[in-house]
């Protein structure tokens, strides 16, 4: 079990010489790029009225299929985000058969999101990492389990969303799902988020994969696509951004 309050040290030089946004990497075209894709997320965030999105605090960022830069984007996106001036934000790795985001971060495995589901006795607290960017935390995935959509389709997942979303009303929670096509826990999980964000690989994705993936979502009207194809960037990535 981690520590409450475990803190954790990002090498960010390693994660900007990846292509990945740091608060110190300077006007990258991928840094201009998420700076365009964040600002309409957070002006769903923060809808106020008979506008306001339930839980649109909650951003699950996702793929019709695997190796299409989900990952890649959910860290850009909230390490993004994580500039802001206002806001605090939880990256969490729900792809809980294949956890990348500590890996993507050069971090090691640490307990996480299932353990909470899997032990009444954990907190939130007791797994979340504060990182050496004072704005982001990242909640891990834990320990892999073979009831994982169940455990996140229970009552356990909804109260703890519940409490993600509400307890800090300035945080943003990008969520790092599984590939929509691949699993049934990305589809558990869109139907609980307040946002949804879906990265799409030019010239490899299909037509027929992204409407196939958009059926499992389309119960949420807050869909976003990111399109994602291979350019000269130091990233090897390009992001254009479809709302």
């Amino acid at each position: 079990m981690s520590n409450p309050g475990k803190s954790i040290e990002i090498n960010l030089t390693r994660l900007s010489q990846l292509g990945i946004v740091t608060h110190d990497g300077g006007r990258t075209p991928v840094a201009e790029d998420f700076r365009i894709i964040k600002r309409p997320l957070l002006r769903n965030a923060r809808g106020e009225g008979p506008a306001a999105i339930q839980h649109g605090n909650l951003i699950i960022v996702t793929s019709a299929l695997p190796g299409e830069g989900k990952t890649y984007c959910a860290v850009n996106l909230a390490m993004s985000i994580a500039m802001e001036h206002d806001i605090t934000v939880l990256l969490v790795d729900a792809d809980v058969a294949r956890p990348s985001v500590l890996k993507l971060l050069g971090l090691n495995p640490e307990p996480g999101l299932m353990d909470v589901l899997l032990n009444e006795q954990l907190g939130l607290p007791d797994v979340i990492l504060k990182t050496n960017v004072a704005t982001l935390s990242i909640l891990p995935a834990g320990r892999a389990n073979k009831n994982a959509t169940e455990l996140l389709a229970s009552r356990s997942m909804s109260r703890l969303l519940t409490e993600i979303a509400e307890r800090y009303p300035d945080r943003i929670v990008i969520f790092d799902s599984p590939p929509l096509l691949i699993t049934s826990e990305a589809s558990v999980l869109a139907a609980q988020m307040g946002q949804i964000v879906m990265v799409v690989e030019a010239e490899k994705t299909t037509q027929n994969a992204v409407r196939d993936a958009l059926r499992h979502i389309e119960q949420c009207p807050h869909i976003n696509l990111i399109y994602n194809k291979t350019k000269e960037f130091p990233s090897g990535e390009y992001y254009g951004y479809y709302d």
